[in-house]
């Protein structure tokens, strides 16, 4: 074989296995946008997760999380380089700072809390109810309950 015939060759497998391996990265979306509504009292912290998978989300093991300080009644919060998929938000406003939810002697939140697509009324929002796709840029609106 001549050596352009081998240069040739080695440029389609070089090419192959890029093109290969490059579809097997996961797809971005640039951002899941978040407006937190509705909260009661301006002290302490916004513990907000976002969870990719029903496993994780009933497991509490987070995709990506961020804690933001309380200043006003409505928070705007932005998690970056997030990969298509579904994905599920909780949030507790963890007001006296304690890194979580205080409840009552009979297990009713003292604190705000709140889930995607505004679920958990009447107890923690399962999965299936809280799920949402990411696929391009998404924005997303939770009310404390």
């Amino acid at each position: 074989m001549s050596q352009l015939k081998m240069k040739q060759h080695l440029v389609t497998a070089t090419t192959t296995i890029a093109l290969l391996f490059g579809s097997m990265a996961p797809a971005i979306a640039d951002e899941v946008t978040l407006t937190v509504k509705d909260i009661r009292r301006l002290q302490g912290h916004l513990l907000i997760s976002i969870f990719k998978g029903d496993e994780n989300y009933n497991k509490n093991i987070p995709y990506k999380s961020q804690k933001v300080m309380v200043t006003k009644e409505e928070h705007l919060v932005i998690f970056n380089d997030v990969e298509a998929g579904e994905y599920a938000i909780k949030i507790i406003h963890d007001d006296n700072d304690n890194n979580k939810l205080d409840t009552n002697l009979v297990g009713i939140p003292k604190e705000g809390y709140g889930f995607s697509n505004n679920g958990g009324a009447f107890g923690p929002s399962p999965w299936r109810e809280a799920k949402f796709d990411v696929k391009d840029n998404t924005v997303l609106s939770i009310s404390l309950l």
